[in-house]
């Protein structure tokens, strides 16, 4: 499952990311939209898009709205497809970073590390 979220950046703010091991307020910016991928699209783009540990400190200025959307790959356990870095973004300069994968191995590996963990990505790296 690859995961994404748009949000409306208006100046209630309250959106923080995970930077070096700390939370860091990401600065409102009117009329722009935030999209937070999922660890798929990191790997399948080698890090040219990269996933974040985000979060949100409610704030009691005003109502805040977030829209999380869910864009699934079709799981089914019977599928074989492998997903890896895109051949066309890779090169000597820019070799894989992530072995290739399926998506049940990939979503077993993601809920068996618990919420804990930092991060499933991690452990696809080469």
């Amino acid at each position: 499952m690859t995961r994404a979220k748009l949000l409306k950046h208006h100046q209630i703010g309250g959106l923080q990311i995970l930077h070096e091991d700390r939370w860091v307020d990401v600065t409102p910016t009117p009329g722009a939209f935030i999209v937070n991928i999922g660890d798929l699209l990191q790997l399948v783009s080698n890090d040219r898009f990269r996933s974040v540990e985000h979060r949100v400190v409610a704030k009691n200025a005003a109502p805040r709205v977030s829209i999380a959307c869910f864009f699934s790959t079709h799981f089914h356990p019977a599928l074989t497809r492998l997903y890896g870095p895109v051949k066309e973004l890779l090169s000597d300069e820019n070799p894989p970073l992530y072995r290739e994968t399926l998506v049940r191995d990939y979503i077993k590996h993601y809920y068996s590390i618990g919420l804990d963990a930092k991060t499933a990505i991690s452990d696809f790296r080469l």
